[in-house]
């Protein structure tokens, strides 16, 4: 095999702060805010309201939105002191009421909600804020025995307001600013219930949840003592509940390092783009179907039923999709009302025979360790083009080595056959395996080898594989990255990238975007079979 060409400098973790709150002691409810929400963007006359662009298809009242002054105060630097807090939304759109119920040991604290975009590279905008709220401390939030759940459903209100129509669709992070510079976010997202957008981009708070360290419990870890090399874990949560703060990345979950950079580039390039997240996608079956791609941003691991049906039948219409990272749809959960709402409790036993629904003749709701397992027996594979192969360790990076450059997906890269892009591979990846009968006219378009010694696999040799398909029936693509690092390696580089290695070196990062540009721009078009079929190439890429 002749020496692989290197291109680009290594795209450097992303690493945001990760509160853990174990065991807050918190109280009381202060005063409604006072709503002070801005005026929505101006339509454009005289321009059409979607059109091409050079990165997929562009809206008007995206751009017209990101010629708004942006702002950085969204952002949290040198926070003190503590401050937490959850909505009882998920998801919201025009008229709703939110509600949040925060805890904080300031004196007082005011609420501040940014649309979060690109804005002239300050990356927000402020759209609402509150009035000042005393501040105070909620009590301990419940833990259930047996299923371990940690749930604030026993705080008390603090601040309502409503989504006016200032509240232009979108990711929004409200800041919890105290007096003393205490600061955390609670996310959430606006829909449009009437979209027809191109591109939906779904924020998976599923997975969120799932990986939701607050209170010291979610799906992997527990604060009880377990025998020694057992897993899962025995003292995980089997319900985890959105009644509660995230802590991770100062209260937005897995947002800023997972799909915040995903979102800003679709806003920079004023891409036709709306916003839902896996409840609405659960709650409205036929919303997937008005829309031509389907984004499924950073670890889009657990699904429910009502999700991956709403999914299939899209892809099945013509829906293409984008998974932009591993593992989607690996783990298999669904949801139950808790005392705040519909859907605010997300189950996964991860023990089929564990779970109280096991022998009640649902056997697809019946929560396994994968979706794989029995009595579901609905693997992923075959849908998503590829498997999960396992994990690199934490701040553990290798290169994405190109398989087949000809393809589409490669233009304008300068790649080629056998080239590396250093820095791209983490974490989770997805492998293609002939043998889990996946798609047999897949494409792999990289194939990347992964030393033993990097991570952990169980099925056979190590590799990261982006894989693409295109479905017979319907002619929808889809696209599987096969990192949970594609969104991150899409920030721009921080170590002089470009200068180290002279000007003919090409960044990561810029090749990252300039792919997934392609993908967009492609996709974007309607079903992928019309203008990009796929072609197996499987059998020459992995000698399987």
């Amino acid at each position: 095999m002749p020496q692989a060409e290197i291109v680009g400098g290594v795209v450097g973790a992303v690493v945001m702060a990760i509160g853990l709150s174990v065991g807050l002691t918190l109280v009381k409810s202060a005063n409604t805010a006072v709503s002070t929400a801005f005026s929505g963007v101006p339509p454009s006359t005289g321009a059409p309201a979607t059109f091409p662009g050079p990165d997929g298809v562009e809206a008007r009242w995206v751009i017209d939105e990101n010629k708004r002054p942006g702002t950085t105060a969204w952002q949290i630097h040198g926070a003190r002191g503590s401050i937490s807090g959850f909505a009882n939304q998920v998801y919201a759109q025009q008229g709703q009421r939110v509600t949040l119920y925060v805890s904080t040991d300031a004196a007082d604290f005011r609420a501040e909600a940014f649309r979060v975009g690109y804005y002239h590279g300050k990356g927000g905008r402020l759209v609402w804020q509150s009035g000042q709220v005393a501040g105070k401390m909620q009590p301990h939030c419940r833990l259930t025995p047996g299923i371990n759940m940690v749930a604030c459903d026993n705080w008390k209100p603090s601040v309502t307001f409503t989504v006016t129509s200032g509240f232009v669709q979108g990711d929004y992070l409200i800041k919890l600013a105290g007096n003393q510079r205490q600061q955390s976010y609670v996310p959430l997202t606006v829909w449009d219930p009437s979209s027809t957008a191109t591109y939906v981009i779904k924020n998976d708070v599923f997975t969120w949840q799932a990986w939701n360290p607050y209170g010291g419990y979610d799906f992997y870890a527990g604060l009880q003592a377990c025998p020694a090399g057992v897993y899962p874990l025995c003292s995980r949560a089997r319900v985890v509940s959105f009644d509660r703060p995230y802590g991770a990345e100062d209260g937005s979950g897995n947002f800023l390092a997972l799909e915040y950079p995903l979102v800003r580039y679709a806003e920079q390039r004023g891409l036709d783009v709306t916003y839902a997240t896996d409840v609405t996608v659960q709650q409205h079956p036929g919303y997937l179907l008005r829309h031509k791609v389907l984004l499924s941003l950073g670890h889009d691991e657990c699904w429910s039923l009502g999700e991956r049906r709403s999914a299939v039948a899209a892809h099945q219409r013509g829906m293409n999709i984008v998974f932009f990272a591993a593992s989607p749809i690996l783990r298999h959960v669904r949801t139950l009302a808790s005392p705040l709402g519909p859907d605010r409790e997300v189950v996964d036993y991860r023990d089929s025979s564990a779970d109280p629904l096991y022998g009640e003749g649902k056997p697809l709701e019946v929560t396994g360790n994968t979706w794989t397992s029995a009595p579901a027996d609905w693997p992923e594979y075959d849908f998503v083009g590829a498997t999960y192969a396992g994990f690199l360790e934490p701040r553990v990076y290798t290169s994405m080595r190109v398989a087949d450059a000809s393809s589409w997906v490669f233009q304008g890269t300068g790649l080629r056959n056998g080239s590396l892009v250093p820095g791209v591979v983490a974490s989770d990846v997805d492998k293609f395996d002939a043998s889990m009968g996946q798609p047999a006219n897949d494409q792999v378009l990289a194939h990347s080898p992964i030393p033993v010694k990097l991570g952990q696999t169980s099925i056979g040799a190590f590799f990261s594989d982006m894989t693409y398909y295109t479905a017979r029936h319907g002619g929808a693509g889809i696209l599987d990255t096969g990192t949970n690092n594609w969104i991150p390696a899409m920030l721009h580089d921080r170590d002089g990238c470009g200068k180290r290695g002279g000007p003919d070196t090409t960044c990561a990062a810029a090749i990252i975007q300039r792919i997934t540009g392609n993908i967009l721009r492609a996709f974007g078009q309607g079903p992928a079979q019309r203008t990009h079929p796929s072609v197996a190439n499987w059998r020459q890429v992995t000698g399987q």
